[in-house]
């Protein structure tokens, strides 16, 4: 099982790490990576190069090498322990049925400004987060459910479109616990999200369920009011906002719950 698991791991890799290896930059580092260790170990270039063993072999590393070989690979697996951790132990991306519009850091605000009658529910999320992984299929029923001519959803991976996040102030930290987070857009404004975020920049406690979605972003009325606006064609005056004012804000308890 020791050997399977990053075996498995590795093969469920492999689309994105084909996408990796075709940036030159990556591939250059990679190649500047192991350039030292098979210039060490592969003869005769091995032969030209100083050594402090003891028996002279200049084909193997000596105690200095090996120190600075190990001081490096602990600095890269404690900045990516978190990407190590979860190639083998996160749920698969969800890829079933759904009826999203992905952006990008510039579709984003060109959608949200087209049609300012169309009202958008957006959720910010990122591939690494458990969190988001789980609440994928919940939002993507959700989409299937509610979408409508008037009353869209969409996605936004602020984990690669980092300005999105800035622009939106969504944090991307793991500290703050806001992925994912979920927008309401009337207007192209912002109307409500969640969860809240109290006075230190955390996230609220705010269970991702589908009650909750339906419930607190009022989508039975959001969806019978984009009906109706669809009906009645391109003459109908822009209305109100129907989702009831956010609730204040506590400075307590940030831990989101799942």
């Amino acid at each position: 099982m020791a050997v399977l698991a990053p075996l498995i791991a590795l093969v469920y890799s492999v689309p994105r790490l084909s996408r990796w290896l075709a940036r030159p930059y990556y591939l250059l580092s990679a190649l500047l990576s192991a350039a030292f260790l098979l210039v060490r170990k592969l003869p005769p270039l091995c032969h030209s190069l100083p050594t402090q063993r003891e028996d002279g072999n200049p084909c193997d590393f000596d105690w200095r090498e090996v120190e600075i070989l190990m001081f490096l690979s602990a600095i890269v697996m404690m900045k990516n322990r978190r990407s190590m951790f979860l190639m083998t132990c996160k749920p698969p991306l969800y890829m079933g049925p759904e009826y999203i519009k992905y952006f990008n850091d510039k579709t984003i605000d060109e959608e949200l400004e087209r049609d300012k009658r169309v009202t958008w529910i957006v959720e910010f999320f990122a591939n690494w987060s458990n969190d988001c992984q789980s609440f994928a299929p919940i939002y993507a029923d959700l989409s299937l459910k509610y979408n409508c001519t008037g009353l869209n959803f969409g996605k936004v991976d602020v984990g690669r479109y980092t300005d999105v996040s800035t622009r939106y102030k969504v944090s991307t930290s793991p500290l703050t616990k806001q992925l994912p987070t979920l927008i309401l857009f009337q207007g192209g404004k912002e109307v409500m999200r969640r969860p809240q975020i109290d006075k230190k920049g955390r996230a609220v406690s705010w269970t991702f369920s589908e009650e909750n979605v339906i419930r607190e972003f009022s989508l039975n009325e959001l969806y019978q009011r984009a009906k109706k606006l669809s009906k009645a064609g391109d003459n109908i005056p822009e209305e109100q906002p129907v989702v009831p004012t956010p609730a204040a804000v506590p400075d307590g308890e940030s831990k989101k719950e799942k």
